[in-house]
């Protein structure tokens, strides 16, 4: 299970297969609202995925890149939590957080 961190140095161990927005809801990460459940369609998974990590990630379809346009503080590495699947070589990825989602 590879570790995460999550915003100020929050380690979550995360289930690989899983979604990170799961990670941080089962690692008690309060600020990933998920509200849909990770149906992709209300941005309260918002988070900012940083190089090298972001290259190492599928890129954003079009049905997330939507729902990305409507985030309050976009970034260049802004993705849905929900939208990105835990993977083994993720060990040690660093995953900042939006000072709010609404």
């Amino acid at each position: 299970m590879p570790l995460i961190t999550f915003g100020e140095a929050r380690e979550v161990e995360a289930e690989s297969g899983h979604s990170l927005m799961q990670a941080a809801l089962d690692g008690g990460i309060d600020d990933i609202l998920a509200e849909c459940g990770g149906s992709c369609s209300c941005a309260t998974c918002h988070c900012y995925i940083d190089e090298p990590w972001r290259s190492k990630l599928p890129a954003a379809d079009d049905m997330e890149q939507g729902i990305l346009d409507g985030v309050l503080e976009p970034e260049e590495g802004s993705r849905l939590s929900c939208q990105i699947e835990v993977r083994d070589d993720l060990e040690g990825m660093e995953v900042r957080l939006p000072a709010s989602q609404y």
